[in-house]
């Protein structure tokens, strides 16, 4: 068991038995031990409860899982700048990767883009209106999956309210397309291609954070900038195949 740096409490493995957790907590000044499995946190156990408890049980029988998403946070919230570059460097790392293939995609449609550069002002508001749609998707998983909801007890809704919702800006968006620019052709493109990518965008927004609590990781980490990469690039592919069935 070893202390977290000036964080009040301590940690145990899974798999410990009460008896060799309170042998070592014995020297620690805190009531509480952090239970930890491979590297990710699944409950907490306070002293007063390990001493009435059966000594030769594991230690994550006596634990509260309930306190779980807490704990996680308080200990992101503390550790040192070592570990968060640890946690979050490699994903950003992702994104920029991401960036870079954007880029790429985009070059790949420059003739369309010189036959016709009006599609181009478009391509910010698309790229924002599916990361804005799924930001607020994963917001709500990753506290629903914090409170123990499954993702299949809110992916319908999701998923109707991603299509919804691109539904309205799409059509907004087309209004002002078309009255700014006076291209209806472009306009109905930038309409379809929002309704696709914020549908999308909400797909992914639900699957990848699923993926990253079934492999054991945290949601919040990794799943942002990941979704972000994703999200933006379908939104470019997605806008740019309509434009060539619409617009040429």
């Amino acid at each position: 068991m070893a202390a977290t740096g000036d964080f009040p409490l301590v940690t145990a493995a899974a798999g410990e038995t009460v008896a060799a957790v309170l042998e070592r907590l014995a020297g620690a000044p805190g009531e509480d031990v952090v239970v930890v499995d491979r590297g990710r946190v699944v409950g907490l156990a306070n002293r007063s409860e390990l001493r009435v408890a059966d000594r030769r049980a594991p230690v994550e029988e006596v634990m509260e899982p309930r306190l779980t998403d807490v704990l996680e946070a308080r200990l992101a919230a503390e550790e040192p700048v070592a570990r968060r570059l640890v946690h979050r460097l490699p994903w950003l790392l992702i994104g920029l990767a991401g960036a870079m293939a954007s880029a790429i995609l985009m070059g790949a449609f420059d003739a369309r883009l010189e036959a016709n550069v009006v599609i181009a002002f478009f391509v910010p508001a698309i790229v924002y209106m599916a990361d804005a749609v799924g930001t607020q998707t994963e917001a709500v998983l990753i506290r629903a999956l914090a409170a123990g909801v499954r993702t299949r007890a809110i992916v319908t809704r999701e998923l109707l309210s991603g299509l919804i919702m691109g539904l309205a800006v799409g059509v907004a968006f087309f209004v002002f397309a078309a009255v700014g620019w006076g291209d209806a052709r472009v306009a109905i493109a930038v309409a379809l291609a929002l309704v696709a990518s914020c549908s999308v965008a909400t797909a992914v927004a639900m699957i990848l954070p699923t993926i990253f609590q079934r492999l054991g990781r945290d949601p919040a980490f990794g799943s942002g900038p990941l979704a972000t990469v994703v999200q933006d690039l379908l939104s470019i592919a997605v806008y740019f195949a309509i434009v060539s069935v619409v617009v040429f």
